[in-house]
């Protein structure tokens, strides 16, 4: 990573009072969505939740950020919500409430709520094979490499210790990858296969992963990768809906989360924030436009429905859902997990087992589908133990806090987002706001 593409701490004190006034637009109690509550009635500083805004507005003027909002819950209240700079930042249209976000790997958290729903309705135990409903999945091979008598690689297809369950597949602990393993002659195998392609069903998706050697044997690494997109075709075998139909009938509706979907649903395209991208030839952190698919790709149905990735939600949609996790289940008019499935989502499930990758921290655990706090202290920020979250890849994040009674949603539209701390900030921000 480039350290001139990492944000520099900005100048809030030096920003003019109009400017904060324009790019920071506070939600009022006569929003008809939501009702914002006075920050100290919860336990929060109204003075220092304004050095987020302060934060935030200076990365807009500096040019780094285009637009972002920000939501913050404390016991069953919201006591922040405030949008910064643009939507659009070439036409300088404000970031409205209500603006559509792709949320990519915050997908997940919503698939895993779905799994839930489906295993307290049918009683299967989480460790049940996946190869029960769907079995290309049955039966695999696991790559193993090693060295040859002349130093050369040599890989070879062993039989899996298992087959992989559904709790492998929440935990990201069923030797399935992003990339897929490489076969002998240095290739990639999903690349081969068609892995990942948009112009297939889930069920052709699936079909074609299962014809794919595992990267390890189930339940022995932790590796982002499909397995969340698995569990899709999963909830479609066992419901018999397709996945996109299910999300909205069991979870969508209920909530509340009318703008929630796998595109931007006409009429509402003007809502969607502008996609943005680092501006690697300036080297200095500012943002540029996006010329990249996901710009539009989003502005129709896809013909496949990922389990892992391709939500638009609003701020307040996705609010709607962890608020719910945070109160256990419950949400105005329902019940739509029980507490001890929640505690299960949030609970840790990987222990000591190795992990590949950077998206977890030495003081991190991993629930399902949700990464866990499992010491702060270890992790050097500011938390508590038992803290539960994930983002997506262009910025976006939410965390779940159940000993501070405490939610929080940050959306902004920087893709790729590697090496940038807006959220990261925000959290901390938050956080150093409870006084009680």
């Amino acid at each position: 990573m480039n350290r001139g593409m990492l944000p520099p701490w900005p100048r809030a004190a030096a920003l003019p009072l109009a400017l904060v006034l324009a790019a920071s637009t506070p939600l009022t109690a006569a929003d008809p969505e939501v009702t914002v509550s006075k920050p100290e009635q919860v336990g929060l500083s109204a003075e220092r939740l304004a050095r987020i805004d302060a934060v935030m507005n200076g990365y807009v003027e500096a040019g780094k950020v285009a637009g972002a909002t920000g939501l913050i819950a404390r016991r069953g209240e919201i006591a922040y919500f405030t949008t910064y700079g643009y939507r659009d930042l070439e036409s300088k249209e404000p970031m409205p409430k209500d603006a559509l976000f792709r949320i990519y790997s915050m997908s997940k958290a919503v698939t895993g709520v779905a799994v839930m729903i489906l295993h307290e309705k049918y009683g299967f135990p989480l460790r049940t094979p996946a190869s029960r409903w769907i079995p290309a999945l049955g039966d695999l091979e696991v790559t193993e490499w090693s060295v040859g008598p002349t130093g050369d690689p040599r890989m070879e297809l062993v039989p899996a210790n298992r087959d992989m369950t559904v709790q492998d597949l929440l935990t990201h602990s069923a030797g399935i990858s992003y990339g897929g393993p490489r076969n002998a002659r240095g290739g990639m195998y999903y690349t081969e296969l068609g892995v990942g392609a948009r112009d297939q069903t889930l069920e052709e998706f699936v079909d074609k992963l299962g014809q794919a050697p595992l990267h390890d044997h189930p339940g022995t690494v932790w590796r982002y990768g499909y397995g969340m997109d698995v569990l899709g075709r999963l909830v479609e075998v066992i419901s018999g809906q397709t996945f996109d139909v299910f999300l909205e009938e069991e979870i969508f509706k209920p909530l509340g989360m009318k703008d929630t979907a796998f595109y931007v649903r006409p009429g509402t395209e003007d809502r969607l924030a502008v996609l943005y991208t680092p501006d690697r030839e300036v080297g200095d952190g500012t943002v540029m436009r996006s010329s990249a698919p996901p710009q539009d790709s989003y502005l129709t149905k896809p013909k496949i429905f990922y389990g892992g990735a391709g939500l638009v939600s609003t701020t307040t949609d996705y609010y709607r859902m962890v608020q719910m996790l945070l109160d256990g289940g419950r949400y105005d008019g329902g019940q739509l997990l029980g507490p001890k499935s929640v505690k299960l989502l949030s609970s840790d499930h990987i222990g000591d087992m190795p992990r590949v990758g950077q998206l977890l921290g030495p003081g991190d655990g991993f629930g399902l589908t949700f990464r866990v706090d499992m010491n702060p202290g270890i992790n050097g920020a500011l938390g508590s133990p038992g803290e539960y979250s994930w983002g997506g890849a262009a910025g976006t994040r939410f965390w779940i806090d159940p000993e501070e009674e405490m939610v929080a949603v940050f959306m902004i539209q920087i893709l790729p987002h590697g090496g940038l701390t807006y959220g990261t900030e925000f959290r901390n921000l938050t956080y150093q706001a409870i006084i009680d």
